[in-house]
């Protein structure tokens, strides 16, 4: 009541001072003022910028205001952001205001519908449109990286198209997924995000605990991300024009041997078994040990660079039109992007096109229908294409091309080494993947009583995809030999029908209830076709004339189908708006289970206490918001693939009168009795905002425990089957997060806020049902991943000649420990190095504007985690027969404890696994941006409401010991293996980071 009567006292003052300076005004200007949603606000303050005229908007958001051309209304209410409109010639002026963010009253998307963010019980993060614009992405799950307390996003290097990989508050489960679940306008996602536009989106909410995503049920067991979409708002049409284009350039490649460099080593190598006589070089003795080839590169100081021969300058642009506007009955919003990432390695990128159209109808005063719909088309190269690892280990010594210029194809006489730049001939290699879709979530809503309300949502999504692979003669893959192709089709259809009944209700003005009701099915069909072969005639033909091929190598089609029947009921309670309940009960049926556990049940109770609310409060000038909160709940995981439960049938060959005959046999065991893994979570929570506003934020408390941990079981060998699925095990995570925002200066013109995200998660496993199970790699009190190794201590020295040989060892080898002070170095002697888990995440946003100016930049890091580098084994063996990496190696002039001694009688070096594992904690300077907004009135003289000017850097630098030190590159790694690439893992599939720099443009008119 507090702000509805001083917003009144506030405009009787303002209508009392400005009858003294009205008589000078001759325009009248009308218009309507609307929330983010499009319904009308009353009691909105509309300002004359620089007057005290003023006005409110009525019970229907209408306003009428004197005012003349060359000046400005600033509309202001609380719990918006103030939003200011030059006059110019317009006499009608339709306004919506966005929610303040700061402000505790904003609306918020939750499961199955909105809430004040006064009002959550569970333990939500938002992520607005800005935070999202500010960084030219490819998916909109980038935008969550140090962003969103509790939510881990990585994003090994560069590769255009690649996805990133989001865990929400840890990993729960060995075998099932670890993705969260996304839901796009209300529909569950299966098919992923990269076709969605980023610029299409108005906001990402982030479900973490159960209160909040038990709603979901199974699917919500790894947290739930909604994402929502722009939509139409009443008054005039505005037209959007969003533009940016930027230039990508590596930041740093592995540091590879040069030419010099290289020659060394490999003398080095001989030196250790006595082929090569101590002391400098001479002409004599590399007679005996290079090749002519190499002798000329000697002789020429040739130092070919194979690695920066595949890359280049890429770019990065996005342009997109935007259309929204609407009436009483009908709004939309309508968008086309093109977008295209060109990567740094040759041969890789990414184009995407995306349609859009929002559209919402009022049929009457009880009937409302609507549909978001994306039409999406994408073009992805490379996606399994990367020369880079054949180039890091060539002779940088050898020949890559003859005097004409034209490329020869053994650089030297190593038959395994083939030229990287054949690689990238245009048609030697072809990855090309194309992809089409449509989605779409479909709503009516039905107004059956007051406070009572019906919705029906459809969402069908079909995807077409299509990945074509030519791999030419002339390449390392086939060496000469015969051309082989493939083509890879599939067809996914998956739909979502829901039924949902909403009743709200207030008793007496003190008791609030909200009743939510659903019943909800989800189908998926997807099928695949494949076909690879041998001996295609003519490379020019690719993939695209597969029966023309002399041979036919595989040809495959298959099917999946799924289905999950849910039932879901909540109760939303409140108290004066001061006591708060949630209790939801979800019933899910899964068709992955057996015949005796198809259906899961998921209880949910959270409590929440406005403590800001209480009398006692109501004095405090530095409290404005305190709210305590509580939740309880369980959440389960189908996320296993299909037909697991059954008894399956493999094909087997045998030999009938020495003639091949083909049947079947057994080759799974069915397992009725499989059940969910379920999630149970204890979350407490505290929300605060402090001197009005000024330091606003939340804090956060858990406990997950996992258990019937879906995971294969293995069998004897005699039982004619490696194992079975089924449930085991127990898992752990419990941590704190930090969301915390503050306006540090706010001071005439100039603004400086910080938003600061922290996290910090530990995962163990509690119990496995049979002790530590070393060749899985778990261990009972460890993380789900974890790296068993010898520990590398340094290398042995010469003073330490006698020690080594009682271990088998000699000088120059590596030294691991000895844990057990047995004497020797076995199995026994592994331990627990580290884990890719970090102890803790930082993200912070830092934004000053001054004016028309404005300057931000994010810092996110990752620390007290343990990285594998696959570049120092596979590149950083011994006998000199590949290119090595630039590491400081020892020698006897060079008793280094860093890397061993070449030897050519040695490829890989003893315990060479511990030369892998490093510290991966690592700062990144994410993004810096600059833009100036123009001026009202300087806009309104090209007929533009706003026009934004701006220009950004992405990722100038990476800190990281790793790098500094150690040659490496990104040590940003993946938690779970995906996309080729194993957990915690940089290897050579990995794209080098870059830096990008852009340039853009925001107008509207």
């Amino acid at each position: 009541m507090r702000p509805k009567f001083y917003t009144n006292l506030l405009v009787v003052l303002l209508l009392f001072f400005s009858a003294f300076s009205t008589f000078a005004q001759n325009a009248q200007v009308t218009g309507t003022v609307s929330d983010e949603t499009g319904s009308p606000l009353p009691g909105v303050t509309i300002l004359v910028k620089g007057t005290t005229r003023g006005t409110t908007s009525d019970l229907d958001g209408k306003y009428s205001i004197a005012a003349e051309s060359n000046e400005t209304l600033v509309f202001s209410f609380i719990g918006y952001t103030p939003l200011e409109m030059a006059v110019g010639n317009q006499t009608t002026i339709d306004v919506n205001l966005d929610p303040d963010l700061a402000d505790l009253e904003e609306v918020v998307v939750v499961g199955y519908g909105t809430a004040k963010k006064s009002q959550l019980t569970g333990a939500i993060s938002s992520v607005g449109s800005k935070e999202i614009q500010e960084l030219p992405i490819t998916d909109a799950r980038q935008a969550l990286q140090g962003r969103a307390a509790g939510v881990d996003v990585t994003q090994p290097g560069s590769k255009p198209g690649s996805a990133p990989q989001v865990r929400i508050r840890g990993r729960r489960s060995f075998n099932a997924s670890n993705e969260p679940l996304y839901v796009i306008d209300g529909i569950p996602v299966v098919g992923g995000l990269n076709d969605i536009n980023p610029q299409d989106i108005t906001s990402m909410e982030v479900l973490k605990d159960a209160s909040a995503t038990a709603i979901y049920g199974s699917r919500g067991s790894n947290g739930v991300v909604l994402i929502t979409t722009k939509r139409g708002t009443k008054g005039k049409t505005v037209v959007s024009v969003d533009s940016y284009y930027g230039v990508n350039r590596k930041l740093g490649v592995i540091d590879v041997m040069n030419g010099s460099e290289f020659a060394e080593y490999k003398r080095e190598s001989r030196r250790t078994s006595g082929e090569y006589p101590a002391g400098p070089a001479t002409p004599e003795a590399d007679e005996s040990l290079f090749e002519p080839v190499e002798l000329e590169g000697i002789a020429l100081g040739r130092s070919t660079d194979y690695v920066g021969g595949l890359l280049r300058n890429g770019a990065i642009q996005s342009h997109q039109v935007g259309v929204s506007g609407g009436s009483d009955k009908t709004t939309f919003f309508v968008s086309a992007n093109y977008f295209n990432d060109k990567g740094v390695i040759i041969n890789q990128d990414y184009t995407r096109y995306t349609f859009r159209a929002n559209i919402d109808h009022s049929i009457n005063k009880k009937i409302k229908f609507g549909t978001s719909t994306l039409v999406s088309y994408s073009e992805r190269n490379g996606e399994n294409f990367n020369p880079l690892g054949g180039a890091l280990a060539e002779n940088p010594l050898g020949k890559p091309f003859d005097e004409d210029g034209n490329i020869i194809f053994l650089p030297t006489s190593d038959g395994l080494r083939t030229n990287p730049f054949a690689e990238i001939v245009p048609g030697a290699q072809e990855d090309l993947t194309k992809n089409y879709r449509i989605f779409n979530s479909i709503f009516a809503n039905y107004e059956i009583i007051p406070g009572l309300n019906y919705r029906l949502v459809f969402g069908p999504d079909i995807t077409i995809s299509r990945n074509g692979r030519f791999t030419g003669s002339q390449t390392n893959a086939r060496r000469g030999g015969d051309p082989t192709g493939s083509v890879n089709d599939e067809f996914t259809f998956n739909y979502t029908l829901e039924n949902i009944l909403t009743y709200t209700k207030s008793f007496n003005e003190v008791h609030n209830l909200n009743l939510t009701a659903l019943q909800s099915i989800q189908k998926d069909r997807y099928e695949q076709t494949t076909v690879s072969v041998q001996g295609i005639p003519a490379e020019s033909q690719l993939f695209h004339r597969l029966g023309d091929a002399s041979l036919i190598t595989g040809a495959n089609t298959n099917l999946v189908e799924w289905a999950l029947m849910s039932f879901m009921g909540r109760i939303n309670y409140d108290y004066k708006n001061k006591f708060l309940l949630t209790a939801t009960l979800r019933a899910d049926g899964s068709s992955r289970f057996g015949e005796n556990n198809k259906f899961g049940y998921f209880p949910s109770v959270a409590l929440g206490w406005n403590i800001h609310s209480e009398s006692f409060m109501q004095n405090s000038s530095s409290i404005d918001q305190l709210k305590f909160r509580v939740s309880y709940g369980s959440i389960g995981n189908q996320a296993i693939n299909p037909y697991q439960t059954q008894a399956l049938l493999g094909r087997t060959s045998y030999a009938y009168d020495n003639t091949a005959a083909y049947g079947y046999r057994p080759s799974t065991i069915g397992n009725p009795d499989l059940r969910w893994e379920s999630s149970t979570t204890f979350n407490v929570g505290l929300d605060f905002a402090l001197w009005k506003s000024r330091i606003f934020g939340s804090f956060e408390y858990y406990i997950t425990n996992t258990s019937d941990l879906l995971a294969p079981q293995p069998l004897p060998n005699s039982t004619g089957f490696g194992g079975f699925t089924t449930n085991i095990g127990e898992t752990q995570n419990r941590g704190i997060e930090l969301t915390l925002s503050t306006l540090n200066v706010e001071k005439g013109d100039f603004t400086w806020s910080t938003d600061l995200i922290f996290t910090r998660n530990r995962e163990e496993i509690i119990s496995l049902p049979n002790g530590d199970d070393i060749s899985a790699g778990r261990f009972i009190g460890q993380p789900l991943t974890i790296f068993y190794d010898w520990n590398k201590i340094g290398i042995w020295q010469t003073s330490e000649s006698d020690l080594a040989t009682s271990f088998g060892d000699k000088p120059g080898e590596i030294k691991v420990e000895d844990i057990n002070n047995d004497g020797r170095i076995n199995a026994d002697d592994r331990q627990f190095l580290g884990s890719v888990v970090p102890k803790f995440a930082l993200g912070m946003t830092n934004r000053f504007s001054y004016k028309g100016f404005d300057l931000s930049f994010f810092l996110y890091g990752r620390f007290g985690f343990m990285i594998r580098s696959q570049f120092h084994t596979s590149n950083n063996t011994l006998a000199g027969r590949y290119n090595n990496l630039d590491v400081d190696y020892w020698t006897p002039d060079n008793p280094t404890n860093d890397f061993p001694r070449p030897n050519v009688n040695q490829e890989n070096a003893k315990y060479a696994s511990s030369m892998q594992y490093f510290d991966g904690t690592f700062i990144k300077v994410r993004n810096i941006n600059f833009g100036y907004n123009f001026t009202p009135e300087a806009v309104q003289k090209i007929g533009f409401q706003s026009l934004r000017l701006y220009t950004s850097i992405q990722q100038p630098f990476i800190f990281s010991e790793y790098r500094k030190k150690y040659k490496g590159i990104d040590p940003e790694v993946f938690m779970d293996g995906e996309q080729g690439v194993a957990a915690g893992t940089v290897n050579g599939n990995v794209s080098p980071a870059v830096t990008s720099f852009t340039f853009g443009i925001n107008a509207k008119f």
